[in-house]
This record gives structure tokens, sequence and C-alpha cells, in this order.
């Protein structure tokens, strides 16, 4: 059940976003009154000279690359995080929104026409399997479910019809990890499909997915990103042409991100590889130290040996994220009580923010369906997830035992 790599240490193709990046990259070196943070333009319009000043502008012939027109297309406060986003991911560019579900449905938006077919693993985000099957549906953009991880079935999957491949790694709630470099292979095989993987729970610290081929990366920056649970963004990463179309569709549907919102995220950045560092080496103990617990039935970390994924995982992750699922002995009632039985870890949606947050998904993110729906799905009542914080971990695994100790 090791979490430690081999003293080879990880391999030698894997890049991943340094701490100078997070800090540094995508910024102004001289600021306005020689500020050294960022500062926030709140403004929703941008002015001109003069008549010949916005001709000149609107031609493309502004001297300022970084000038605007009006607020829905750009601030100068969202392009700097954009510029360090897509540095960190090791891409051509990056477009900030307001959620990360403006994020991903607009990068799918901008990638689909009536007629076209997408491919979604089953193991997706809810909300982003209902976009495809219920919302695209109805204009005649047909989908497809294929079984986590399976590559056969995927590549069995695309038609000459297909344009979109949509995954996450790892998933939610069960830190599955698909092959990347195999999935990036089965779709670059076809001509006109593209791939976009949700890499929120890895962020671009422990993997970066367009490293192993894939066209689009997107986060929910509300989460890691960020890192505080106190702002709603999303971003989508990728090469310029695809990136542009996808900037395209965000003015045109107006998913911006605030520009103080922009600074939130810009600001939280700074911190990303020391927060995940710690992120990742308290939620490895906690998921072994869990694993030996006898109220604990079974532990999903994908840095565990007993994960079906550990493999895939080692290969191309630098760590293996701060969240860890887990079956408790009694069922959903046991669940219940583990939950309320904590005082540090707090009961809330969400993940990725330095406070240490837990729930059971069958009552929350699943509560309207039934027990027999969520089983199918895969959610069992007795499931809990729990969204590592940067305390001490000594003190989080306390939590957890003196809470697991209310149920055995």
């Amino acid at each position: 059940m090791s979490t430690d790599r081999p003293s080879s240490g990880p391999p030698s193709h894997l890049l991943v976003a340094s701490k100078t990046d997070c800090v540094h990259a995508g910024e102004t070196r001289l600021r306005p009154s020689h500020a050294l943070t960022a500062g926030i333009a709140q403004t929703a319009t941008y002015t001109f000279d003069d008549s010949s000043d916005l001709e000149r502008y609107m031609r493309g012939e502004d001297v300022d690359p970084e000038r605007e027109e009006y607020g829905r297309y750009g601030n100068p406060t969202v392009r700097e995080v954009e510029r360090r986003l897509a540095a960190l991911e090791g891409t051509d560019d990056a477009v900030l929104f307001s959620s990360g579900m403006a994020a991903v449905t607009t990068a799918i938006l901008a990638l689909t026409k009536a007629g076209d077919h997408v491919v979604l693993f089953r193991d997706c985000y809810r909300r982003t399997r209902q976009f495809v099957a219920d919302t695209l549906g109805r204009f005649a953009v047909t989908s497809s479910l294929v079984s986590p991880g399976d590559l056969g079935e995927l590549s069995r999957s695309i038609t000459s019809n297909t344009r979109l491949v949509i995954s996450e790694s790892p998933t939610n709630p069960y830190l599955s990890c698909i092959d990347l470099a195999e999935l990036s292979k089965v779709v670059r095989g076809h001509r006109n499909v593209k791939s976009i993987i949700d890499a929120t729970f890895a962020t671009p610290v422990n993997c970066r997915p367009a490293s192993f081929g894939i066209d689009l990366v997107v986060h929910s920056a509300t989460k890691y990103l960020s890192g505080h649970n106190d702002v709603l963004a999303g971003v989508v990463a990728g090469p310029q042409h695809l990136v542009s179309l996808v900037r395209d569709l965000r003015h045109v549907l107006g998913a911006v991100c605030d520009p103080h919102a922009a600074f939130l995220v810009g600001r939280g950045l700074k911190t990303l590889a020391l927060r995940i560092e710690r992120q990742n080496v308290s939620a490895a103990a906690i998921a072994r130290a869990l694993e030996r617990h006898p109220g604990v039935q079974r532990v999903f970390y994908p840095g565990l040996s007993s994960h079906p994924d550990h493999a895939i995982a080692r290969q191309q992750m630098r760590g293996f994220g701060g969240v860890v699922s887990f079956l408790v002995n009694g069922g959903g009632l046991a669940a219940r009580r583990l939950v309320d039985g904590c005082k540090l870890a707090r009961l809330a949606p969400s993940l990725g923010g330095v406070e240490t947050l837990i729930e059971q998904p069958a009552i929350m993110s699943y509560f309207e369906m039934t027990p027999e729906e969520r089983s199918a799905i895969g959610i069992e009542d007795s499931l809990v997830r729990l969204s590592v914080g940067i305390e001490d971990p000594k003190d989080i695994l306390a939590d957890l035992e003196n809470a697991l100790a209310t149920i055995t």
C-alpha cells in the first residue's frame, strides 16, 4: 500500500508546473506606481483618445497588445492570470471563465455542432454528462457513455461524426486515472476528433495532460488553483488555434471572469505548488491510515497500490492529490454519523481549499436519486469523500479516528 516512488524517481518525461512559474509566470514586471502585486482593473469598458485612435484599434494597428475595447472581450487582470495558467499547463494559451462549468460547457460548444457525436466516460462529472446528454441533445448532438478508463470501448464508440472525447483524471469521487498517452493515441488516430481532460483533481503541479497529447485541459479554478474556497472561476488551456475558438465564444456567451475574482485566482496560484505538496503528503498518510482502520471497508486513493489505477497514476502523476474517498462499514447511517462526528473537517461540498472538507456524496450531490439509482452508477450510501486541507495531518487523522470510534 506504499505511496512512495522508487528511488529512480518519476518518469523523466513527466513535466509539471514549477514553483517559480506558480509565483511569477505571466506577470508584468513593471507595474503602475511600481506596485509589486497585480492591480485589479475594475472596469467594464475602455476609452479611446479620438476616432482615429479607435479606428487604428479596430484595424489591429494598435501598438499595445493588451489594449481592449470592452470588458466582455478582455481585461488586463484576467489576461495576466491566463498567461500564468498557460505557463503552468505548458500550453500556448488559456482562457479564464466565471466558473468551471462555464469553462467546460463553452469548450464543448466551441468544438461541436448539430449532427456531431461526443464520447464521455461514465465517471465524468455529473453536470458535464447532464450538459452533453440533455442540453446538447436538444440541438442534435448525440453522445455515448463508455466504461471508466476502457480505451477499447472508447475506440469502438468513435464514429465518423465523433468530434470530442471527454474525461477527467483523476475522477470524482473514486479517483480513477485514465492513461492519458494511450487516450491521446486513440483520439489522434481519428482526424476530426479532439480530447478534453478535466484535470481539476490533479492540478498542473501533479500532472499536465497536454504533455501527453491531450488537446484541451479544463479546470474548475474554484478548487485547487484558487485554493481558498472564496472564488468561482474556470479555465480552458491548450493550443492557440483551439483556445481562440473558445475565447471567441466566451465573447458571445459572456461567461467572463470578474477582475476581482481573477485577482483572487492569481493570488491563489502563487502558493499552489506549496499547497499541493502539503496536500499530497497529508492525503497519502491519511489514506494509508484509513486503509488499516477496522471501521473502513475500502479506500480509494491513486497513491495506494490497492487502487486499480495505481500503476497509471505512478506513470503520469508527480503526486496523487488531496482527495481521499472511502467506504465505511455499517452502510449509509454509519457514513452519516462519521461525517457528523468530525469536528475539524467541515461538512461542505467542493474541494481543494486550505480547509479540510468532508461529505457523504449520497446525500450531497446525489440526494435526488434512490439508493438503487445511486448504486447503479457506483455511488454507495457508505461512501465518504474527504478533501484534505493544509492543516497538520495528525490533527486531520485524529479527527477522523475520533469520528470513526463512534461507529465501530
